[in-house]
């Protein structure tokens, strides 16, 4: 069962591991050099680079130029320039990379073409991209749907790996990996009472241990998305947003 205790040491480590939403520390750094600033963009960049990815790919591009053109607009996002430009923007970092990339690609599409393939440090691996696109459906996704529905994909799966890290860190590694299939909330999963056979528990101790993880999992939820707005007001219209691209067919 998991107490007080725990919970304050789960919170202590979120808050001493994200001091600010990622997006508000690059907004309120005055200095375009501040370490603080660069290293939240650049965790920005890496979680949420395959939406960019796919986005190009719908757009058009053949594998080889997506992964070029992906390098290439993070390389530059992540410089001083291009962080000290950034010192007025507003609103959601999701909206913003969006717009960033257009912007890119309407000025640099053909000089970003002749870019020699492999010829830099890349922001991101991208050996699985093309794979993963692969999976996505290929009928009535435009490069905005495609990009919104993997930005929400992307960011419910760096809520899973936190709540993961949460119950490993607690010793409760094993207890996560049993229930997190009840995170869905999806028709035809094991019934309680088999899953808590399993376990050595109780059919009441394992419904209060699954709302325990639904309960962390939305607060995780609503760290995530907080690092990715300017605005802590704006987290619940972003979870009505994302809800909805995850429901469009």
């Amino acid at each position: 069962m998991e107490t007080a205790e725990s919970c304050c040491k789960s919170a202590a480590r979120t808050s001493a591991q994200f001091p600010g939403t990622h997006w508000s520390v690059v907004l309120a750094a005055g200095d375009p050099q501040s370490p603080a600033s660069a290293r939240a963009l650049e965790t920005l960049c890496r979680t949420y680079w395959f939406p960019l990815y796919a986005f190009l790919r719908r757009r058009g591009s053949s594998t080889e130029d997506a992964q070029d053109l992906t390098q290439e607009f993070l390389a530059r996002l992540l410089s001083t320039h291009a962080l000290s430009a950034m010192e007025q923007a507003k609103g959601r970092f999701r909206s913003f990379l969006l717009a960033s990339l257009n912007h890119f690609l309407a000025n640099e599409w053909d000089k970003a073409r002749t870019l020699k393939r492999g010829g830099g440090q890349p922001i991101v691996s991208l050996d699985a991209a093309e794979s993963r696109y692969r999976v996505e459906p290929s009928e009535c996704l435009s490069p905005d749907c495609i990009f919104a529905r993997q930005w929400a994909l992307t960011l419910l799966a760096q809520v899973v790996v936190h709540l993961r890290e949460d119950y490993h860190a607690a010793g409760k590694g094993a207890l996560f990996e049993a229930l997190q299939i009840y995170l869905s909330g999806e028709k035809g999963l094991p019934p309680y009472r088999e899953t808590a056979t399993g376990l050595g528990l109780s059919c009441d101790a394992l419904k209060k241990a699954v709302e325990r993880l639904r309960h962390r999992y939305g607060e995780l939820l609503r760290e995530e998305i907080a690092h990715t707005v300017s605005d802590p007001a704006e987290v619940d219209e972003e979870i009505r947003y994302l809800r909805s691209v995850l429901a469009s067919p």
